[in-house]
Parts: C-alpha cells; sequence; structure tokens
C-alpha cells in the first residue's frame, strides 16, 4: 500500500490514558492523566510513566518517589481528560471532578476509588530525556474492583470497559478479538478475508434484526396501550350527559 513519510514524531498508538496519583511530603495530594505510560518488566513488576518537568505533579513525584496508576473506565472519560488539560497549581481536582480518595494499603498516597484498578508504585529511577522525565518505578500493591472476578477469583478484565488513547481521541476497548496464544493453540485457523467479512455481515445482520424486533416491540406495545384505553374513553363518553346514542333504524 502506498505510504507517506512524516517528520520523526510520536505515532504510537493507542495508549492507555491513565490517571497517577501523587502527593508531597506535606501531605498534598494532585492527579494527572498520562498517556505515555507502559509495562516495562514482569520479575519485579514495574512499569514507566513519563511527565514534563514543568507539570505541577513532577515536584511530587521528584520529592516522595511515589505514585499510584489508576486505571480510568469510559464513564470517567470527562475526568480523565480534564485531569490533564487543568494544573493543581489552579483548583483541587479531587473537589473539581467529584472524585474519591482511597487509602493506599502500601504507600500513603490516595488511590481513587472510582477506578477499577489500582497500582502503587515506587520510584526506581528517573531517566532524562528531553522534554518529558521517565519515571520507572516497581508496583508494589495492585488493587481489583472485585467484581470483575468470577466465581474462581479469575480477573475479567474487560467487563471494566477501560480507555484508550489515540491520536488525540479516546476510545472505547471494543470487542474480544483473541486471547493470548490463541493463534497457535490446536485446531487453531486464521480466518480469511473472506470468512472475515461474512462473520462481519452476519454481526451486522444480527444487529439489525434485534433493532427491528426492538420497533416491532415498542409498536405492539402501542398497540396493546391503545386496547387498553378506548374502553374507557367509550365509558366516559357515555357517562357524559352531552353524550347522544345514536339511533338503530331497522330497515325492514
Amino acid at each position: 500500500m502506498p505510504k507517506e513519510m512524516w517528520k520523526p514524531g510520536n505515532m504510537l498508538y493507542p495508549v492507555p490514558p491513565v490517571l497517577v496519583t501523587c502527593h508531597n511530603k506535606k501531605g498534598e495530594s494532585n492527579m494527572l492523566t498520562v498517556a505515555w505510560a507502559g509495562t516495562i518488566c514482569s520479575t519485579p513488576a514495574m512499569l514507566s510513566i513519563s511527565v514534563r518537568k514543568e507539570r505541577y505533579s513532577h515536584a511530587m513525584l521528584m520529592e516522595t518517589g511515589e505514585f499510584v496508576v489508576n486505571l480510568p473506565t469510559e464513564d470517567l472519560v470527562w475526568e480523565t481528560d480534564e485531569a490533564g488539560v487543568r494544573s493543581g497549581r489552579d483548583l483541587n481536582k479531587w473537589e473539581s471532578l467529584h472524585l474519591h480518595q482511597e487509602e493506599g494499603k502500601i504507600l500513603s498516597v490516595p488511590m481513587i476509588s472510582e477506578c477499577p484498578v489500582n497500582m502503587e508504585c515506587k520510584v526506581k529511577q528517573v531517566l532524562e530525556l528531553g522534554s518529558h522525565d521517565l519515571f520507572l518505578a516497581e508496583i508494589v500493591a495492585v488493587h481489583v474492583d472485585s467484581a470483575l472476578l468470577d466465581e474462581k477469583k479469575r480477573l475479567q478484565l474487560e467487563k471494566a470497559k477501560l480507555l484508550a488513547y489515540s491520536h488525540g481521541q479516546y476510545f472505547g476497548l471494543g470487542n474480544v478479538l483473541g486471547s493470548f496464544g490463541f493463534s497457535v493453540r490446536k485446531g487453531a485457523k486464521k480466518k480469511s478475508s473472506e470468512e472475515k467479512k461474512k462473520s462481519s455481515e452476519e454481526k451486522k445482520k444480527s444487529s439489525e434484526e434485534k433493532k427491528k424486533s426492538s420497533k416491532e416491540k415498542k409498536k405492539e406495545a402501542k398497540k396493546e396501550i391503545k386496547r387498553e384505553i378506548k374502553p374507557e374513553k367509550i365509558r366516559e363518553k357515555r357517562e357524559n350527559p352531552s353524550f347522544k346514542k345514536k339511533k338503530t333504524v331497522v330497515k325492514g
């Protein structure tokens, strides 16, 4: 396929927009939205966040070396955006965004109660890269909403409806397309373009049928209401003194 070459820039999308909470030694806390966050190590469990030096939270991160990564949901897209475009220097984001603090178990940094997943992190290293400083941190505790666990305590993260950020826009994650290792499982077969097209058409047809069924149900409900109301209207007319019963003429 034909492509254009652009100047160097950040085009690694989509990414997870996360709400990072932090505090200073005075006990003052803040939150900021970070789109440049990622997993960097499994053992020990580590992640990274990139923050500009001029951000209000940067000094807090440098002072205490602690923060919490909170994963926002689709319902928190407004709060996620506002936390990124407004500064903690000008307002208390906890109050303005109506979000609630939850006490951490390992660190003293507050977590966001409304977020279904919270990761307490301890900074291990800070790399000065240029426009941003890269904070490499170890995850010391993970908190997960119990509503996301099935009867066997397995995490069903897809139920959380987390956010994705891509080139200036927020998205929901959409449908599950596969799971880790599904391509090499026994009996696994890659779908051809025709099979994918057929599957897509079937989903579309199913969706249209559901909409049609919903419309028909609404029509039936309206008819039922009319049937229920009609006798009452007739009764009201008959009880009205001005109502005149028509004479029935029998033709012989």
